[in-house]
């Protein structure tokens, strides 16, 4: 079976994101049940395919909202105003329908598409009717934008997150029924999405790495707890704004937090202990060297890799429960509470006396389900040949 994975960015071999880790994880386990799989999107710039006998490039574009200029901002809700399309999808409209269709026809003979999230198969959604399809929802768009709009502090922010959340809602609605089967990050959007049925869905366990991590020296603990992720990504924001609000207050002054990753202008804390130190070149060397990880998310959906990370490496964490979401099994070193005076507690506990744990019988675990679901979705796409269907 041959597929064409349609995404917005492709894979270059970075895996800086979790939306890259997601689909690094999905495209490896799609051809380990046997499938040709060929990649379609666009690059970042200066950032070339990582696979690029097997890929497809239709250019380079910068989809980051934070990095833009005013104009450029404007240019997008203007665009999208028009056009009736998303903010997201919007931004992938650098090419036109027909060069897009060019494009898959070079593909060559293939038997149907896994549609990669909700932003390319938007920008370009007449174009992918003439096949099956396998859709593959990260997230539950629409109410990420709803959570966005109630936590944006401006009118025409919380006015233009409520358009994105009405036309999400419709476009994901859309994908769903033409999809003969969809797969989610997480067992709770099965629900959310109207697809919670056994022959209509299925929940895709991630790991973050195609093997379990190994550690062969002692870690070296250099602070007490660390976090790291997009933070100009609202969903992210959110919770560590409630973690600096809400949790840090109680944590004692010397308790050391390092925060690591893109963080937008302004963000600070007033405790002498938290320090901001931006990108690392090591996302792992960096939380390995933390005596607690503080697993913060409060919104959003899909699945948390830097829980999945987490557990793989055995570290300790404290956790919301909403950081859980898509994680079945919880090593016995997470501590999950929703209250912030408990969290604080139980990170300075963490300290007193850490707990690694091996991490790889989660892995083996994460791994053996995600085949198990892929599998379940290839049957459900049926054995096609070159057929079209209108």
């Amino acid at each position: 079976m041959h597929l064409l994975f349609a995404t917005s960015i492709v894979p270059d071999g970075a895996l800086a994101s979790g939306y890259e880790i997601a689909n690094a994880a999905i495209i490896a386990a799609l051809r380990r049940a046997g499938v040709r799989v060929t990649v379609i999107g666009f690059t970042w710039p200066g950032k070339p395919a990582s696979d690029p006998q097997n890929t497809i490039v239709l250019g380079a574009v910068d989809v980051r909202t934070e990095s833009a200029s005013s104009l450029q901002k404007l240019a997008w809700v203007a665009k999208a105003m028009l056009s009736g399309l998303t903010f997201a999808s919007v931004k992938l409209r650098v090419v036109t329908d027909s060069e897009v269709r060019a494009a898959v026809e070079r593909a060559g003979p293939f038997d149907g598409y896994v549609l990669n999230s909700v932003q390319f198969a938007g920008a370009f959604e007449r174009l992918f009717a003439d096949r099956p399809s396998i859709f593959v929802a990260h997230n539950v768009e629409h109410r990420s934008a709803q959570e966005n709009a109630a936590a944006a502090g401006g009118l025409l922010q919380r006015l233009l997150f409520r358009r994105e959340a009405r036309l999400l809602k419709a476009l994901e609605e859309r994908l769903c029924c033409r999809a003969r089967f969809v797969l989610t990050l997480a067992e709770e959007d099965r629900s959310a999405l109207g697809v919670a049925f056994d022959d209509r869905s299925a929940a895709l366990p991630l790991v973050t790495c195609a093997g379990a991590p190994v550690q062969n020296e002692p870690r070296r603990i250099d602070c007490d707890a660390a976090l790291i992720g997009t933070w100009t990504w609202q969903p992210n924001r959110i919770g560590l704004d409630w973690f600096l609000k809400k949790v840090v207050p109680h944590l004692r002054p010397d308790f050391r937090v390092r925060i690591a990753g893109g963080a937008p202008s302004g963000l600070t804390s007033a405790h002498p202990g938290v320090e901001f130190v931006g990108r690392v070149p090591d996302a792992q060397a960096f939380v390995r060297g933390a005596a607690v990880i503080p697993l913060i998310s409060t919104s959003g959906s899909g699945v948390q890799l830097k829980t999945v990370e987490t557990f793989e490496l055995g570290l300790p964490s404290v956790a919301t429960s909403h950081s859980l979401r898509g994680i079945d099994h919880r090593p016995v070193n997470c501590v999950v509470t929703d209250d912030p005076v408990a969290f604080a507690g139980a990170l300075e506990s963490a300290v007193a006396d850490v707990r690694d744990v091996d991490g790889s019988a989660f892995h083996r675990r994460q791994v053996m389900a995600l085949d198990a679901a892929i599998r379940l979705g290839l049957e459900k796409l049926g054995p096609v040949s070159q057929e079209v269907f209108a």
